[in-house]
């Protein structure tokens, strides 16, 4: 009996990672446009006046909301809102790896063909500062660089130090992320979105 119901519930379909249910998600965009016949990835630079992340440099995208079908939808709808890109319009969609930054914070990314013609007098003023394009032949052929920045475990004031070996003396184990960085005339695209961008170009290579 145990076996049975045990078989029955491993069968179901299981989140990606554990944690998966109750993280962070969002999902973003990764938008291929055509300009002058020539294929080219487009990025945001982010409002100065939004409270987070003023003035960096993203793909189209944003939390999943509860109201959201799928990571897809939440994708579609994020890059309506910012760039004024009509759903039904956006073609040759395909998922990528999802990007896990830690068991409480995912992004899921897509990559899409949309039209530039619709953002460049549709695009959000509120939430974007300006868009612009990179050729995907010259990402192809860039190398982009990387910096590291260590990260250490700080218990809280009232961590329980007493339930485990060494107590105090624990060797908390600090580890290291890899931050990269991709120079474009007078952008410099890094961070979660340099993350995701190095993994598309590797795969399309």
């Amino acid at each position: 009996m145990f076996l049975d119901k045990l078989k029955n519930q491993l069968n179901k379909s299981q989140p990606l990672f554990i944690g998966e249910d109750t993280a962070f998600r969002s999902a973003v965009l990764i938008p291929l446009v055509q300009v002058n016949g020539e294929w080219h990835i487009l990025f945001e630079v982010r409002s100065f006046s939004m409270r987070r992340q003023p003035g960096d440099i993203s793909f189209p995208g944003g939390r999943i909301d509860a109201s959201d079908p799928t990571p897809l939808a939440a994708a579609l709808r994020e890059t309506h809102e910012e760039l004024g890109i009509d759903p039904k319009t956006v073609t040759h969609t395909r998922g990528l790896s999802p990007y896990i930054a830690s068991p409480t914070f995912v992004v899921y990314p897509f990559v899409a063909v949309i039209d530039y013609d619709q953002i460049i007098h549709s695009y959000n003023t509120e939430e974007v500062e300006e868009i612009f394009t990179v050729p995907v032949d010259w990402l192809m052929n860039y190398e982009p660089y990387m910096h590291s920045v260590s990260v250490e475990p700080a218990p809280s004031a009232n961590f329980p130090f007493e339930k485990i070996a060494n107590g105090a003396e624990y060797q908390w184990r600090t580890h290291t992320i890899e931050e990269w960085f991709f120079d474009y005339e007078q952008y410099t695209i890094w961070g979660l979105t340099a993350r995701i961008l190095k993994h598309f170009i590797e795969v399309i290579k």
